[in-house]
């Protein structure tokens, strides 16, 4: 075997370590550009996903939005057919003082419903206002058969509640437990500050009802459902709504939800 003569090798233009050096160069030049390409197409699909991401959040918003309209406009119509045949009836006995005062307190009522974005919270002061409202206009109907208790705490006053959430549930207990009794009966809507929760009970003392884990059991009743499912859309694992039992009798029904100031 002859002897490698690497001399006459370099002499003839055959340089090994430029062959290394541009083979390594290749190299790096090859994980550059993938490592560039990577980065760039990497970029350009996690801009495609918060695009996409951020649609998802807008539709699923609007929808959000639209199917709490529908949940709390689906609880007027009752209310309002109630009102109207009260005032009719107050204008067939010549009672027009009465049934101007109701048509007002109605306007402002619906003013005030209509106005308020079921995705929004108001104060539990503008709350009360717009239950005590509604529960003026019932008394209309009901007179001394309808009797209504506040206790608020003071520290309560400013928390942010969803808007339009307690009329449902008194609308819910004039209509079984007032309405039901000859001689009427009382709402107590009674309002606390726990921890970080913000405690609601609105209770009657009508003839009760019944009750299944916690939930009132009643055929085509959508005020309590509806109530359910707003405060699961505005605060998602953060409240709770439990209906029991009152003492000595009646129903109540007591919410949880987080504690929000108004700013």
């Amino acid at each position: 075997m002859k002897n490698i003569n690497y001399w006459e090798i370099y002499k003839h233009g055959y340089h090994p370590d430029f062959i290394l050096m541009y083979t390594q160069s290749s190299v790096w030049s090859f994980y550059i550009i993938l490592s560039r390409s990577v980065l760039y197409f990497g970029t350009k699909y996690y801009q495609m996903l918060q695009i996409e991401k951020q649609n998802v959040l807008k539709a699923n918003a609007v929808a959000h939005q639209a199917q709490l309209k529908m949940l709390r406009y689906q609880l007027n119509p009752h209310f309002l057919f109630n009102t109207l045949n009260a005032i009719s009836t107050l204008i067939l006995l010549k009672d027009t003082h009465t049934a101007n005062g109701m048509v007002t307190k109605l306007s402002d009522f619906l003013r005030y419903s209509l106005d308020k974005d079921p995705m929004k919270k108001v104060t539990l002061n503008s709350e009360i206002q717009a239950l005590e409202l509604y529960l003026a206009i019932e008394k209309v109907r009901f007179e001394e058969r309808l009797q209504v208790n506040f206790c608020i705490s003071k520290n309560c006053e400013n928390a942010l509640v969803p808007s339009m959430i307690l009329q449902p549930i008194a609308e819910n207990a004039i209509k079984h437990a007032i309405a039901k009794q000859e001689e009427g009966g009382n709402i107590t809507v009674t309002v606390s500050h726990f921890a970080n929760d913000l405690m609601i009970e609105v209770a009657d003392n009508g003839p009760g009802a019944e009750i299944i884990d916690g939930n009132l059991y009643r055929e085509n009743g959508v005020g309590l459902v509806n109530t359910r499912e707003r405060l699961n859309a505005l605060y998602p694992n953060k409240f709770s709504l439990v209906v029991a039992n009152n003492i000595p009798t009646g129903v109540k029904v007591s919410i949880r939800m987080p504690y929000e100031l108004s700013k």
